[in-house]
Parts: structure tokens; sequence; C-alpha cells
């Protein structure tokens, strides 16, 4: 087999088990974890919460650049299938017509404000590292189910429109309207998936570095207020017609 199919077929691999990466660092992370809190150590308890704070938002920027995405694609593109790509248009404005791959660009920003949340720089560098090996298959496997399905249509949009760096210059607006029941009802697990991971982090840090079991009250009340909202969500989504959208 030729170096490109195997590429493409590690991709479309890949793909199909792309949300279980995280687990993949999860035991390079319990070798960080010891040595997590250095800044509370050197700069005291406000520096700390303040650059906790920043890593929190990063990853909300993330999750808001995945939102600006899924509330304007139509129905059939944008997908959280697994098993195969699916594509029934290709996108080529909003988001898409700024940066090829929003979406990872997303879950990249989302995965770069936890890890940073550990406050250990050879786990940081690690993590990148494993980001960029796992979803570059998946990104060239992606391109190339593109390039086959819609040939010079996607080559056209490919050459003027970066992978992975937006550039916001280049926006188009969008054809549709902004769908905040599309963004709900399709992004309501990412939302919980950051709430989960720092409240865990948050507790993590302490019994690793510090060897003390503090059950913050913050990270508490974080927790139980996504994990409500992203019940009623979820809720709503399976068992009523609230979120759905004509054509989304």
């Amino acid at each position: 087999m030729a170096l490109r199919e195997e590429l493409e077929k590690t991709g479309r691999w890949l793909f199909r088990w792309r949300s279980y990466l995280p687990f993949l660092t999860l035991p390079i992370l319990l070798m960080a974890l010891p040595n997590s809190e250095l800044l509370e150590r050197v700069m005291g308890v406000f520096a700390d919460e303040l650059y906790e704070g920043f890593c929190l938002a990063i990853s909300f920027v993330g999750l808001a650049l995945r939102c600006m995405t899924i509330g304007y694609v139509p129905r059939g593109t944008s997908g959280r299938n697994t098993k195969k790509q699916k594509a029934k248009a290709l996108n080529t404005i909003g988001m898409y017509s700024i940066v090829r791959h929003p979406l990872y660009l997303g879950n990249f920003l989302i995965f770069l404000g936890i890890i940073l949340f550990v406050e250990v720089w050879w786990f940081v560098l690690i993590a990148i590292l494993s980001f960029a090996l796992y979803y570059a298959p998946i990104m060239y496997a992606e391109e190339e189910f593109l390039r086959e399905r819609f040939g010079n249509a996607y080559l056209e949009w490919s050459e003027r429109t970066p992978a992975f760096i937006p550039d916001w210059k280049r926006w188009k607006r969008p054809d549709l309207p902004f769908s905040l029941r599309n963004v709900l009802k399709r992004e309501h697990s990412t939302f919980f998936v950051i709430v989960a991971s720092f409240s865990c982090l948050e507790i993590a840090t302490d019994l690793f570095a510090e060897r003390r079991l503090e059950l913050d009250w913050e990270a508490g009340i974080f927790f139980a207020l996504g994990f409500v909202v992203y019940l009623t969500l979820r809720t709503l989504k399976r068992s009523t017609a609230v979120l759905e959208v004509e054509g989304r």
C-alpha cells in the first residue's frame, strides 16, 4: 500500500476514535500531577486563580469557535459522526471561509486550556505533540474525502483557505442565520466536557501535588451548574423537538 493510501487509512481509523484522544494522555497526566500547582507555590493563591481563569477562558474560546461553526452550518455537514466521513455539501462560508478545520481548531483550544491548567511544561509539550500527531492524519483523510467528492470546488477553496490558522480577512457571511438551538443541541456535551475536566483537575492537582483532598466549593458549584445545564439540554434533545431546527 502506498504511503498516501496508508496515511488516509490511518486518518479514517483515527477519525472514528478521535473522541478518545484525551484518554491517551491520561498516564502522562498522572505522572505530571505531582509537579502541578507550581504557580501557587511560587506566586501565591491569587496569581494561581488568575492563571486558572485564563486557562478556562482559552477552552471557552475553543467552544465559542465550535459554536460559531455549528450555528451556521446546514444539516448533513460538520457532524459528530464517527464511523465514516459524511458531507452533503462543501462548506466554504462562515468559519469555513477563514479556516478549513474550524471544529478541530476549537478542539485544540479546548484541549490546550485543559492541559495548561496542570502547570507542567513538559506535559503541555507532550500533549500538544500528541494532538498534532493524532489529528494530522485525520485532517488529511478528511481533505482526501472532500477532494474526491467535490473535485475542483474543493481545490479552489483549499488553495485560498488556511488549514488551521484562521485568516479573519477572508470572512464571508453565511447564507443561513445563526441557530442557537442547533448549537445547544449539538454542543452541550462539549460544554460539559470542559466543565467536568476543569472541576476534576482542580481536585486532582490538590490531591497529587499537595497530598490533600479538598472539595473546593467553587469547583463544586461550577460542576453542579454545568451538569444541570447538560442534563437539561440532553433531555430536551432526546425527548422533545424544542431544539430541532428545519434544515439543521
